[in-house]
């Protein structure tokens, strides 16, 4: 039992302690979001007309920027098997826990899946407290133009926002269920195209948060939240008792009077806050750049550079075909070196434009050999369209010798 203990965490226990610390990263983030917009005095206002649904959306969206960030690194494929390399990462566990990024990206694309969809409830939220708490004192903090406005929904939904948050919703919804197990082996050609509407998905993230319609206080100083303005009180023609007759500082914390009725808000412990000044609200810079610019623009320069290196057509000099529908593809590459255990990634333009497909290297180019090989098995489309491009005749099912073929093939 002990050993059995030993060997599951020498195998997993370093994958799990990463899970568990992006987890405590994610409820982190979620949980300070939340409380900056639930108890910030520059929010105060605007928690005042939204109430929860700003403090879910804004939470949600920080945790969506999160994993946005996170989804892209383990798909930098070039950048991952440098680092694993054994002169790169010597410990064995750290490329053991490379091993398993494609779970990371599935666990971050379950997580962006899920927050989506909070993301969406409280907006809506949000946009019926815009509608029905409507603030006639603070206009510019609306984002309806009257009280009960029951057409708010409809135009969010015409905003910069609302529209590229409802094409975003389509695209992950299209992304999500071709990702799908039934889907990836009955036909990869749907997974791999909605997979590449990732690079719409983040064009349109980019111009979700453009918006501005939450906003902040920016003037705290000079009037604090809550705070009670005589000069307003005067010029709404109420009657102002002779303690608020001399010029009032922008900013002070007396005792209030006793001779005039104040809301209790304002009250506490006999003090008030008084102020001279109306409250400024300005839009949020966009920071959904900062997280996600520097994982797109480096998944780019990887898709360029696999891009130029694969330019360097592979000859392929034999195939062979062996029982069970299992193909072994001989091929020849200039400069290419490899290492047992390692497999190669092939593309095939005349099968697909951009799909392509991992296999193991059984076969490795050695000083006197050049050429290297790899066993695949034909289960889904494209494996049977390579087939049909490298045998002259696909039906042999019943053969029971394999089958050598050499001939001009496709590069």
């Amino acid at each position: 039992m002990a050993l059995s203990w030993r060997s599951w965490l020498a195998n997993e226990g370093s994958k799990h302690l990463f899970l568990f610390f992006w987890l405590s990263l994610n409820v982190w983030l979620f949980g300070k979001t939340f409380l900056l917009y639930n108890q910030g005095l520059q929010y105060y206002y605007l928690h005042q007309m939204l109430g929860l649904g700003l403090c879910v959306s804004r939470a949600s969206a920080s945790v969506l920027n999160l994993n946005c960030c996170l989804v892209l690194l383990p798909m930098c494929r070039v950048l991952l098997a440098f680092l694993r390399g054994s002169q790169k990462v010597a410990s064995k566990k750290t490329r053991r826990l490379l091993d398993k990024s494609k779970t990371f990206h599935v666990t971050c694309g379950v997580t962006i899946c899920i927050f989506s969809v909070l993301h969406v409830a409280a907006h809506l939220v949000n946009a019926l407290n815009f509608s029905e708490n409507y603030n006639e004192e603070f206009v510019t903090l609306n984002a309806a133009n009257y009280r009960g406005e029951v057409s708010q929904l409809f135009l969010m939904s015409l905003l910069v926002p609302g529209l590229t948050g409802v094409i975003m919703v389509l695209v992950l919804f299209l992304m999500c269920t071709a990702s799908t197990y039934a889907i990836r082996v009955s036909n990869y050609d749907i997974f791999w195209y909605t997979h590449n509407l990732f690079f719409v998905f983040y064009m349109l993230l980019m111009l979700h948060v453009s918006g501005g319609v939450l906003k902040y206080q920016t003037n705290l100083e000079e009037h604090p939240p809550g705070c009670f303005n005589p000069n307003k009180t005067l010029r709404q023609n109420l009657t102002a008792p002779k303690a608020f007759e001399e010029v009032f500082p922008d900013y002070t914390t007396e005792p209030f009077p006793q001779d005039l009725p104040v809301p209790a808000p304002f009250v506490q412990n006999s003090f008030v806050r008084v102020c001279s000044e109306e409250p400024k609200f300005q839009s949020h810079f966009p920071e959904t750049w900062f997280w996600i610019s520097g994982p797109l623009c480096l998944y780019c320069v990887e898709r360029l550079y696999r891009y130029i290196r694969s330019n360097k057509p592979v000859t392929i000099t034999s195939v062979i075909s062996h029982p069970s529908n299992v193909l072994e593809v001989r091929m020849m590459k200039d400069d290419f070196e490899a290492r047992p255990g390692q497999y190669v990634i092939l593309h095939c333009p005349r099968v697909s434009a951009l799909e392509s497909h991992p296999f193991t290297l059984t076969m490795c180019p050695t000083d006197t050999k050049a050429t290297f090989g790899v066993h695949l098995k034909v289960v889904g489309d494209w494996t049977e369209r390579f087939r049909d491009l490298l045998l002259l005749h696909s039906n042999q099912d019943t053969e029971i010798l394999p089958i050598f073929q050499q001939r001009r093939y496709p590069k």
